[in-house]
């Protein structure tokens, strides 16, 4: 008969198991805290620590007056963990769905589909095709305040993280200065590239731990840096002249629908970009629908034959070496001319110029008599001039993308060069080239770097850094300068090329510009470039202007400096005067009747 059920073996069989379960409990004790400590510690340090990088807000881009050109708007991108949502939530995601403007059926299956798919790679490990899914992007760009609708809800799992964007309150203003922030948040080009340093600021992040639900516990944080802002950037750009200048290039374009043109407005004084522009532009916000070529500085990217706003170069260096006066006189008449014994064609005239003096030869912008100046001064002597007036090399803009030109030294021309040119041909320049060139003669001579950055501001608008005014080289003696400055505003006059688009009172100083296009090697007679650079007032220049308009199409005409790009001038220097307030300047002694050889 039975002793009852606890019998020896029983109990024997009974401690055996006890005692096994106790040993294999130690074993894997021994197993998770010993032998596989470092890397059990390792994934638990991964799930729950969590460094979280705490962006920097750009500096922002502003005009020479304080007015914003580029900004940084804060965002929240909206995301979900699917392996840490609730079914229970789920009542709340309608509110989501609202909250982002999002349709709900949409969210629901979005939701639902990586929630099953979380926890079939949870219960595989994480392994093969059943991978961890930890992220869901649930909207791009969320408003903060939308964000702290979202965050009330106590949805577990969706979480926001903040982000800036760049926006540029004016569009297309000054988009060729400016430049652009890509999508992965990269400048690509203009001040945003090249003022980088000052403007991207310094991210900083915490380091700590997060609980089951994403949650920061800051008891356990470790380090915090703390993000710097970027610095201001201050450009010399008035967004009033800049947008004066868009409108007319809008309005060159509707009329001569030209390959592109470019006005450029600056302080003669300092070399301050006051307004740069190109035709065509594009949309700062929307960069990515922009052809690459309108997205092109063309003031700096590209070159032209200068044409005859090049005269400059001629009439001043012969001045300021003393072969000439202004009253020296020169038969433009005669179709050639013996250099070194050899006799050379000189370039062809509009029509019969006769004897001009060295102030007509600019006023009636006579190619015979550009050219006679630079036989005067010889090869060597007028190269070295082009070169002091800062063509052949880029004049430092701060913007990058600038193309040095094109011009030979003596020892490459051909026979015809010397007599070509001193009128503009055999030489290529950039639009702002040729505008600092004549910036040097309405300052007194003085050749001097595009300025574009004024100054940098940190957040409290503190200067840090200012830029101050560069001389480059002394081109002219300031009475040469003076001297040259009384011949271009005689172009305004009766008889000369400008005449009809000065503005009385004012006293417009500037030199027109046709040149005939290379096309296939050779010059052609139905394709230009028209110009018309210049500044005011004469007496005491203000601004320097100019005018550049490649390839304009005519109907019925060619496309002459004086028809295409003058009346633009005149517009622009009209909406100058009213909004620099410019006073009307009294007839001077000093700006001589040159054209009437008073001495």
């Amino acid at each position: 008969m039975s002793k009852g059920f606890a019998s020896n073996f029983r109990m024997t069989l009974l401690a055996v198991c006890v005692f096994a379960c106790f040993v294999a409990v130690g074993v894997r004790l021994v197993y998770l805290h010993v032998i596989d400590r470092e890397k059990l510690l390792a994934f638990v340090d991964k799930a729950r620590r969590q460094i979280v990088v705490e962006h920097a807000r750009r500096g922002a881009i502003l005009d020479t007056n304080g007015s914003i050109l580029a900004t940084s708007r804060s965002y929240v991108v909206l995301g979900a963990d699917p392996e840490m949502m609730r079914e229970e939530d789920s009542g709340k995601w309608i509110e989501l769905a609202r909250l982002m403007g999002a349709d709900y059926f949409e969210l629901d299956r979005l939701l639902r589909r990586n929630m099953a798919a979380a926890q079939a790679a949870l219960a595989a490990g994480g392994e093969g095709k059943e991978r961890r899914i930890r992220y869901v992007k649930l909207a791009d760009e969320i408003d903060e305040r939308v964000y702290d609708e979202i965050a009330r809800l106590r949805i577990r799992g969706v979480y926001g993280t903040r982000g800036y964007k760049r926006v540029y309150p004016g569009n297309e203003l000054a988009a060729h200065v400016l430049g652009y922030i890509n999508k992965e948040n990269a400048p690509v080009t203009g001040a945003e590239k090249h003022f980088d340093l000052f403007l991207k600021g310094q991210d900083g992040w915490i380091e700590s731990e997060r609980d089951g639900h994403r949650r920061e516990m800051a008891q356990f944080r470790t380090r915090e840096v703390q993000p710097v802002d970027g610095y201001d950037v201050v450009l010399t750009i008035d967004s009033v002249v800049q947008n004066i200048i868009e409108r007319e290039l809008a309005v060159i374009a509707s009329k001569f629908n030209p390959k592109f043109a470019t006005i450029i407005v600056s302080d003669p004084q300092t070399g301050a970009i006051l307004g740069l522009a190109n035709y065509p532009t594009y949309d700062l916000n929307n960069f990515a629908k922009a052809p690459l070529d309108h997205q092109r500085n063309n003031a700096v990217a590209d070159v032209i034959e200068p044409g005859s706003t090049f005269k400059i170069v001629a009439a001043g260096a012969a001045l300021n070496d003393g072969v000439v006066t202004p009253f020296t006189m020169f038969d433009c008449d005669a179709p050639t001319v013996l250099i070194n014994g050899k006799e050379r064609k000189l370039p062809k005239e509009d029509h019969p110029m006769g004897t001009l003096n060295v102030a007509q030869i600019v006023s009636k912008s006579s190619n015979r008599g550009a050219a006679h100046l630079a036989i005067r001064l010889g090869e060597q002597r007028f190269y070295e001039y082009v070169r002091a007036f800062g063509f052949g090399e880029p004049t430092r803009f701060g913007l990058g993308g600038e193309v040095r030109g094109l011009l030979e030294e003596p020892r490459r021309w051909d026979g015809l060069t010397i007599t070509r040119m001193p009128m503009g041909h055999a030489v290529a320049a950039t639009p702002l080239q040729i505008h600092m060139a004549m910036s040097a003669v309405a300052n007194g001579g003085a050749l001097l770097r595009p300025q574009i950055l004024r100054e940098v501001r940190d957040q409290s608008g503190e200067i840090v850094h200012r830029i101050e005014p560069e001389k480059r080289t002394q081109v002219l003696k300031p009475s040469v300068a003076a001297e040259l400055t009384q011949m271009l505003h005689n172009v305004m006059r009766e008889g000369g090329t400008g005449h009809g688009f000065d503005i009385p009172g004012f006293e417009l100083a500037g030199k027109t510009g046709t040149t005939q296009k290379i096309v296939d090697g050779r010059y052609v007679n139905n394709r230009h470039v028209a110009s018309f650079v210049g500044f005011f007032p004469a007496s005491r220049p203000r601004v320097v202007l100019s005018v550049i308009v490649d390839d304009a199409k005519v109907h019925g005409g060619t496309a002459y400096g004086r028809a295409v790009s003058a009346p633009a001038f005149r517009n622009v220097a009209e909406q100058l005067i009213q909004y620099l307030e410019i006073k009307p300047v009294a007839p001077s002694r000093n700006m001589l009747a040159l054209n009437g050889g008073v001495r």
